[in-house]
């Protein structure tokens, strides 16, 4: 899907990188998802006999998606394919083993992630350690480009393969092929390998993962789930050897439970005969296995559970249980679903008022799973105000209890079904666009919890089936309300940061409570459409309109002095991007004082709009693609959207109203206040917690426009506080309004017109920017504790860059430079002894600030390593100062950027990035014209020299952070 003409590829590709062999970096016009013919056994590949049958629809009513060629193969092995030009020339494959922990015994605990390191790692056709730079050289990145996942049901390996022709699906197909079917599973490899899963293992999350643990240990009680978190145990990792891998390997690794996945820009037919060539001759050893049973809920488990998880807010976790049991993928089964979703949905929204108004929790939401092919779930979350969790237990309990003897009002069932709709039908009409990743995964994603997937015309017309039979009343509601609230067990689990007194017996006790008390009344919402918004002036008069020759935007400038930035797309079909950028962003905010701007994305845009409540406004956006997304830039606020054709011209009256009649509510002050004090103790429980609070702070010398707000500023911010800050930022200052998308010209120009352009004249001065600071060299690491595990430590060294737009090359030759880096670290870490499992570097060069760039490199380590980590970064700057890359490991870099740039450069978004902010800084759009030019011009001894200037021992700063307990 090529949004620029061909004339503009050398902005973006040509002199990016050297081509590489086979692939071609001309880009190519998007190819809409076209049906594949049916295929006959013969024509998929002589001599082996496939069966065609659609067999993902097995059992099923709904109609196949008819752009998708399905196959079964003599052993059992079964495939998925299908055309996609989104982005361009990119083919996504997935291969999925339906193998994961849940069907490990006891002492393989572990083994099926295991499993997928050493598929990686080397195999028939790939000799140790060189799958990163296979991957490398066909264009795709190691990490996201390709990469693998377990869970308890499932492995999956994906591949998106870029600038993809038949000969590189061949290839990675063959590579894949023998991943799956022999990967090597030596002592030697298995004692290699083990290092790296042991460091991912200690890097997880701790809180997290206690809290998942006790979630599976209590809800699935007596099922394996309870206790097969695919991470696996210490004792069992240790004592794998590479005979206990094989056979783990040869008894799930079989075709009979491999399917293969594809969709990408290539012919379906061309796609069949690469699998059929590369997987038919894959035979499975010995019997297939039985099915696993992984069990049903058992009611007499206990019900209750507590922990003390400092790292973690607190909360409850509510979850009304049944037994999970395999329904055929039917209509009817789709449309009960739909009532029950529904109903859920009236509830969180009813959650979600009583949490705007105040009260004994900042959120509570329910949702309806099938969890692992274990157990159906229907779950409750509720983030408490402070430590009120008995509270707010009761409370939402008596939101749920009203929801399950009364039934909705019509209006209610009316709303939420608005919203789905609009959300089918947005799938619909972006379905053209869907991207060939995404529907890979969407399939994976279907045959892991045994459904289909179909045509997004189909899933709408299901929907708007079930509307027409009458399925959306008060009455069916309150049936399916009762039922997913129905189950054979109901179990709940309470954290709190410090142990308190008769925790288990309270929240017996909570759960239990007579709460027909503590119901609300309901207050009926009413009715409010666009209309209700406060009324603009006369539109707005153009005074010039330019056209841009060589980028593909269009730039028109109202008397006012709004500017709009203009970026007709009709490729892009269904989605328009809208973006209004005012002010001065981090340039705007105080460096010697605390600021609310912390505050500004729930408070500011939860507030309400005029005399609209946010309630209001919610019912206003029913049904339609309208949002408020608040960011602060680095120099300028933004409120965005993701909208429609049909919706844009009422998301820009949405989004001018929020400027210029913002209203002030106290209650969205407060409730953000709560979330921030909410997170603050958990910030020192482990090191990934203590560097999310510190790092930025300190890497901006101590500047309070990136310092976490302490409990003494959040408390110190009101209601009036929070309006005296943000009311001058939101009426003064330019106003860039950014439309990208599926529109058209003259009526985009007008719908602006009507609104930003209707709004009185600003004061457009901009002030001088303060000083952005890096801090001094230190000698030793700064130091910070954390109250977390004892073998997690983090460590960060990093070097002053630059910032700006004088001198935009510069920031690009550290791109190059950072990933080479990254590149360099992630292999020493890990050969050393699973020293890290996952280093990195990165390089920021911020475009609109006067400084604040870095280079700089991160990694979770063991406490010992530490110094080891410092040691090997410094070792490898000094290594890239000292003498130029090779051509090969540059080329390695660089090919991969350019299919990123090349793929991003598809889509509206993409431009949005690039160029917002260019209506008043012509900078920002040159910038966008240099980036093929900028990185072209990168060769060894360039980058060599960049080193040199940035990579100075002298330069550096560090920082640690290590457990505050020893080991």
């Amino acid at each position: 899907m090529a949004f620029f003409s061909r004339a503009l590829a050398p902005v973006f590709v040509l002199a990016l990188a050297t081509p590489l062999i086979g692939q071609s970096t001309a880009p190519r016009r998007a190819t809409a998802a076209k049906p594949a013919r049916p295929q006959v056994a013969a024509s998929v590949q002589p001599g082996i006999k496939v069966d065609t049958t659609p067999w993902l629809y097995k059992g099923s009513d709904l109609p196949p998606d008819p752009a998708w060629s399905f196959g079964t193969l003599p052993n059992g092995l079964r495939y998925a394919v299908r055309r996609n030009g989104v982005p361009p020339g990119q083919v996504s494959i997935r291969v999925r083993i339906d193998s994961g922990s849940l069907v490990e015994t006891d002492d393989q605990r572990g083994y099926a992630h295991f499993m997928e390191h050493l598929t990686f790692r080397s195999s028939e056709y790939v000799p140790d350690g060189q799958a990163k730079l296979v991957w490398q050289r066909l264009g795709a990145t190691f990490g996201s480009d390709s990469n693998a996942s377990t869970t308890p049901t499932q492995t999956l390996y994906k591949l998106d393969l870029p600038s993809a022709t038949a000969g590189s699906v061949d290839e990675s197909l063959k590579i894949l092929s023998g991943m799956m079917a022999a990967p090597t599973t030596t002592d030697a490899a298995v004692a290699a390998e083990r290092p790296i899963v042991l460091a991912e293992r200690r890097e997880q999350p701790g809180p997290q993962v206690r809290l998942s643990d006790e979630l599976n240990k209590l809800f699935f009680a007596g099922q394996p789930l309870a206790e097969r978190s695919p991470i696996g145990t210490l004792k069992s990792l240790e004592a794998a050897t590479g005979a206990s891998m094989t056979a783990f390997h040869d008894k799930w690794y079989r075709p009979s439970r491999a399917v293969v996945i594809i969709s990408g820009d290539l012919d379906p037919a061309t796609l069949s005969q690469l699998v059929v060539k590369n997987f038919a001759g894959w035979q499975g050893k010995g019997a297939d296995p039985a099915e696993p049973d992984f069990g049903k809920p058992d009611p007499s488990k206990p019900s209750a559970a507590t922990m003390v998880e400092p790292g973690l807010p607190p909360l409850v976790m509510l979850g009304v249980i049944r037994p999970w049991e395999y329904n055929d993928d039917t209509r009817a089964f789709n449309q009960k679903r739909m009532v029950d979703t529904l109903a859920g949905r009236i509830i969180s929204r009813r959650l979600e008022r009583r949490a705007r108004a105040g009260g004994s929790f900042v959120s509570a939401s329910v949702d309806i799973d099938d969890v692992s092919r274990s157990a159906n779930m229907t779950r409750v979350t509720i983030l408490p105000v402070g430590d009120q969790w008995e509270a707010a237990l009761k409370d939402v309990r008596a939101v749920i209890q009203d929801a399950e003897t009364t039934p909705p009002s019509q209006a209610e069932v009316d709303r939420e079904y608005a919203d789905y709709d609009a959300a089918l039908r947005n799938s619909v009409d972006t379905a053209r666009v869907e991207a060939s990743a995404k529907q890979a995964d969407d399939m994976a994603g279907a045959l892991d919890i045994r459904e289909t997937v179909t045509a997004p015309q189909n899933q709408y017309e299901i929907l708007t089936d079930a509307k027409a039979k009458g399925m959306f009343t008060p009455a069916t509601v309150l049936a399916s309300t009762k039922k997913i609230f129905e189950g054979v067990a109901t179990r709940a689990i309470v954290n709190t940061r410090t142990i308190e007194k008769n925790t288990a017996a309270r929240l017996e006790a909570a759960l239990k409570a007579d709460v027909s008390g503590l119901a609300v009344k309901r207050t009926a919402q009413a009715s409010v459409d666009i209309s209700k918004l406060p009324a603009f002036g006369p539109a707005g008069k153009v005074v010039s309109r330019v056209t841009l020759p060589d980028l593909p935007v269009e730039i028109v400038t109202f008397a006012n002095g709004v500017r709009l930035m203009l970026f007709v797309n009709p490729d892009d079909t269904g989605r328009v991007y809208v973006r209004a950028r005012f002010g001065g962003g981090y340039n705007d905010l105080p460096a010697n004082k605390a600021s609310p701007a912390w505050a500004a994305d729930l408070a500011l845009m939860e507030g309400g709009i005029g005399d609209l409540s946010q309630d209001d406004i919610d019912q206003l956006t029913a049904g339609r693609q309208l949002k408020l997304d608040f960011g602060i830039d680095e120099d300028a606020f933004s409120i965005a959207a993701l909208t429609g054709p049909k919706d844009y011209a009422d998301q820009l009256r949405l989004t001018a109203a929020k400027m210029a009649f913002p209203r002030w509510d106290a209650a969205p002050v407060l409730r953000a206040k709560s979330a921030a004090l909410t997170a603050i103790p958990g910030y020192e429980a482990s090191a990934d917690g203590v560097l999310s609070r510190d790092l930025e702070g300190l890497l901006h010398d101590g500047d309070p426009r990136w310092a976490t707000p302490t409990a003494k500023t959040i408390n110190q911010l009101t209601p009036k506080k929070f309006k005296d800050f943000w009311a001058p930022r939101l009426a003064s200052g330019p106003i860039e309004v950014d439309v990208f998308g599926d529109v058209k010209a003259d009526e985009a120009i007008a719908a602006v017109a009507a609104t930003f352009g209707a709004m009185p004249p600003r004061d457009a001065a901009s002030p001088t920017p303060p000083p952005v600071r890096f801090p001094a060299h230190d000698a030793k690491p700064v130091m910070r504790t954390h109250k977390g595990e004892v073998n997690q430590a983090s460590a960060v060294i990093a070097w002053p860059t630059g910032a700006g737009l004088a001198d935009i090359a510069e920031a690009r030759r550290l791109d190059v430079l950072s990933q080479i880096f990254s590149d360099r670290l992630f292999e020493k870490m890990r050969q050393a002894a699973g020293a890290s499992y996952s280093p990195g570097v990165s390089s920021s060069w911020p475009k609109g600030m006067p400084g604040g760039g870095r280079l700089m490199a991160i990694s979770q380590v063991a406490p010992e390593n530490v110094d080891l980590f410092f040691r090997m970064a410094r070792e490898i700057a000094a290594d890239l100062v000292a003498k130029p890359v090779s051509d090969d490991e540059l080329a390695r870099v660089k090919g991969p950027l350019a299919q990123m740039y090349q793929r991003a450069s598809t889509s509206s978004l993409f431009w949005l990035r690039e160029l917002s902010g260019g209506a008043f800084n012509p900078a920002r759009l040159e910038a966008t014209r240099r980036i093929g030019r900028d990185f072209g011009a990168v060769t060894p001894a360039v980058l060599q020299q960049t080193a040199a200037k940035y990579l100075v021992p002298g330069m550096d700063w560090t920082m640690a952070v290590v457990p505050a307990k020893a080991k």
